[in-house]
């Protein structure tokens, strides 16, 4: 990691802050001390530091890091397999690899290179729900990027618990070492209304409510998802059983929420909720589109998310974004829907907000966590550069984020991994891709494909 001086001075460059006036500074620059931002403003401040380190934006953009609200990033290493027609992918062949393949240190190297890719495309946190997330806390630390870790539990056995719903103890253990972590905020996650019992999903609420941490959870994902509720409930939507058992409040962030009616919508953003909204995966996995235009009109808390590297092989948020403005627009055929600012809102401070952290990040203001990224704007797929929002949702690529600071942390500077050797990081990968090939070969020339 870069050795730091007194601080970081980011000069020279747009500074997008995403604060509630959603000022945009020309010529701006960003002042970090420690972990925190200090001051925003105009270059005519930058004498008052002379001993900090000074990073040059050279006339690009400086952006808050990009949240990414759903993921389950230790799947990366099965990213790319099962691509073509197996019916039933799920079941014939992501379960029998998590279930043969996963081990502590699969999913501590996947989430290393999962993090790496992230920081080097201007993700600065990012949500996950999977196993081992204790594995994973050391990870995301190793490389230096935020996390919220919701720890799985499911009502049958799983890589990391052997007895069903067993992580709900190994998640209550994760809350006790991490609670005060500067990195990883450790959460609990109930998989989804139809596969955690309603007394466990209470147990959760009940739980979470004591440690005061998030609650993840997969919700109105697929068509056939009412029917598969609890049987007074049958044929309901997943959010009246969820109000109505009493599990949602303000600390829940749903993942997809793709079918849902007036009334849910207007539960969801009475209560608080969080949602995270996963164009490009939902639409790769046939599941539909949400009514994201409908959500941000009714003033929902929402962010959103690439959600795991299987349903969407990419971790780019800047795809993800433009798949929110063609999604919608389509689905409405209504060109005007989703203006870039509401877009870039939701991949920063809306998904700060999903997640009951706009106090924290997700914009650039003195006294919040120095999550910064820098896009260079000399590129060609950068130039012309007219409109700064409409730039970064339908022109801006991973590879022109150029800087990377997480926590105050130069995690990429120019480019070039600061807190993790790329090269080390790629050779793990190619003996877990060998490791991972034979089997999945076999799993995937048994599997039922669709003619």
């Amino acid at each position: 990691m870069n050795e730091m001086k007194s601080g970081v001075i980011i000069k020279n460059g747009t500074v997008v802050t995403m604060d509630k006036h959603r000022r945009i500074i020309d010529k701006g620059i960003v002042v970090v001390e420690g972990s925190i931002i200090t001051e925003v403003g105009s270059e005519v401040c930058i004498k008052k530091y002379p001993d900090f380190k000074v990073i040059d934006a050279e006339n690009g953009i400086v952006l808050p890091g990009l949240i990414n609200t759903h993921s389950h990033l230790p799947m990366i290493a099965f990213r790319g397999l099962g691509e073509n027609g197996i019916k039933d992918r799920l079941f014939d062949l992501i379960f029998p690899l998590e279930k043969n393949m996963l081990s502590r240190e699969l999913i501590y190297n996947a989430t290393i290179h999962g993090a790496i890719e992230y920081a080097m495309s201007g993700i600065t946190t990012f949500v996950d729900m999977y196993y081992h997330t204790d594995e994973m806390a050391k990870a995301i630390k190793k490389v230096g990027i935020r996390a919220v870790l919701g720890e799985t539990i499911i009502r049958f056995p799983v890589v990391d618990a052997p007895k069903p719903y067993g992580g709900l103890d190994y998640g209550i253990d994760l809350i006790k070492k991490y609670k005060n972590d500067p990195l990883v905020v450790p959460a609990l996650a109930p998989h989804a209304p139809y596969s955690v019992s309603k007394e466990k999903l209470l147990e959760t609420q009940s739980l979470s409510s004591e440690y005061k941490t998030p609650i993840l959870i997969h919700v109105s994902e697929r068509t056939d998802e009412p029917m598969r509720l609890p049987e007074e409930y049958k044929g309901k939507s997943s959010i009246y059983y969820l109000n109505n058992i009493g599990f949602l409040k303000k600390n829940v962030h749903l993942a997809h929420a793709i079918y849902l009616d007036d009334k849910d919508i207007e539960i969801i953003k009475n209560i608080k909720c969080g949602v995270a909204h996963n164009p490009v995966a939902n639409a790769k996995s046939g599941h539909g589109i949400a009514r994201a235009f409908d959500m941000k009109k009714a003033g929902v808390r929402m962010g959103i998310g690439t959600d795991g590297p299987m349903s969407c092989n990419s971790l780019n948020l800047f795809e993800t974004m433009r798949g929110v403005a063609m999604m919608q627009r389509a689905q409405y055929k209504n060109a005007t829907l989703m203006k870039p600012i509401e877009i870039v809102e939701m991949a920063t401070i809306g998904g700060a907000e999903s997640l009951q952290m706009e106090d924290k990040i997700g914009s650039l203001e003195k006294g919040k966590f120095a999550d910064i990224i820098v896009i260079e704007t000399k590129s060609p797929n950068m130039v012309p550069c007219y409109d700064y929002y409409a730039a970064l949702v339908f022109q801006a690529q991973p590879f022109n984020v150029v800087t990377t600071v997480i926590n105050g942390e130069i995690v990429m500077e120019n480019r070039k991994l600061q807190t993790f050797n790329v090269e080390d990081d790629h050779e793990i990968m190619k003996h877990i891709e060998q490791k991972i090939r034979p089997f999945a070969k076999e799993l995937e020339a048994r599997s039922i494909k669709y003619s």
